[in-house]
């Protein structure tokens, strides 16, 4: 997943985020869209219920990515009255809502595989697959790879978390096909006893694609219940108040997070007798100093006292 550790990079006009979102987004849905259908008939043809789940499967990705174009725009929409800190929880609620559809996923093809392995036990096997399955599940392999390293690289060029977490999805859609053509393989090549790998298979990867699904759930999570920022980021933040000249000292320290951007909350002590013209340098330095790190858009908020 997305590194916690906050670096400045390269400034993104939000225009260009949601263009660059937006764009790596419908190249997956049309892509999902062909693989479905693909997957579905040469299931339907290639007597595969494993390679059918497995075209549903990409399917569930127009949900996905209808999200992420949908509330991609909204979360980088200017702060105004009603959302002062911005609208970046939006992208957060996203991802929540892709992680919860790959969990369904993940737990419909679980449930599906199980079925079809305790049918199989006692006696209906599923029927040999043809061919054209093989050939189907290694070509929807590739290109999910592909999708998913395409995806993810333009989410962590933009920063933004429902994209990377869309492009797990697609990783989860080739983890799927893997098992499937593990199983079709199986099935094909060893003949009639091993039948039975296809349901296993499915059942085995399920299993992960959930677990990819708790893994990205679990910051959306955080963030949305404005846990603080992790103690990595939280020193960085330390260094760079304690860093700044004039501060004597500092305390209540609060951090969270707003989508792509974090807000920050100190209290710093100076020398009691200084200006308040003074006292105001020092605060905006211990703010620039953390925007450096950071980034422009970081909402700090400082507090200036007296030292004792």
């Amino acid at each position: 997943m997305a590194d916690n550790t906050y670096q400045q990079t390269e400034k993104l006009s939000d225009q260009l985020v949601i263009r660059r979102a937006r764009r790596v987004t419908w190249v997956g849905f049309w892509w999902n869209a062909l693989l479905g259908t693909i997957k579905v008939v040469a299931g339907v043809l290639g007597r595969s219920g494993a390679l059918v789940a497995d075209g549903i499967h990409s399917f569930s990705d127009f949900i996905t990515d209808l999200i992420v174009i949908v509330f991609i725009g909204v979360a980088r929409k200017k702060p105004d009255a009603n959302y002062q800190y911005g609208h970046g929880k939006y992208e957060t609620f996203a991802t929540m809502l892709i992680a919860v559809a790959l969990g369904i996923v993940g737990i419909f093809i679980f449930v599906e595989g199980i079925t079809q392995v305790i049918h199989a036990i006692g006696g209906t096997l599923p029927p040999r697959p043809g061919f054209i399955a093989l050939v189907i599940c290694g070509l929807s392999i590739i290109v999910k790879e592909i999708l998913y390293r395409y995806t993810r690289r333009v989410g962590e060029q933009i920063h933004s978390a429902a994209v990377v977490a869309n492009a797990w999805h697609h990783r989860s859609d080739a983890f799927s096909s893997i098992a499937t053509l593990i199983g079709v393989a199986g099935a094909y090549i060893l003949g009639h006893r091993w039948l039975i790998l296809d349901p296993i298979a499915q059942a085995v990867v399920a299993i992960f694609i959930i677990i990819v699904a708790i893994k990205m759930a679990a910051p959306a999570i955080r963030e949305l219940l404005e846990v603080s920022l992790p103690s990595d980021t939280a020193g960085q933040i330390r260094r760079a108040i304690e860093s700044t000249p004039g501060v004597c000292a500092y305390h209540h320290l609060r951090t969270r997070r707003n989508g792509n951007k974090i807000i920050i909350e100190v209290h710093i002590k100076v020398d009691p007798d200084i200006s308040v013209r003074q006292g105001h340098q020092i605060a905006t330095a211990v703010e620039n100093n953390i925007r450096a790190i950071f980034g422009a858009d970081t909402i700090i908020t400082t507090h200036t006292e007296p030292s004792a």
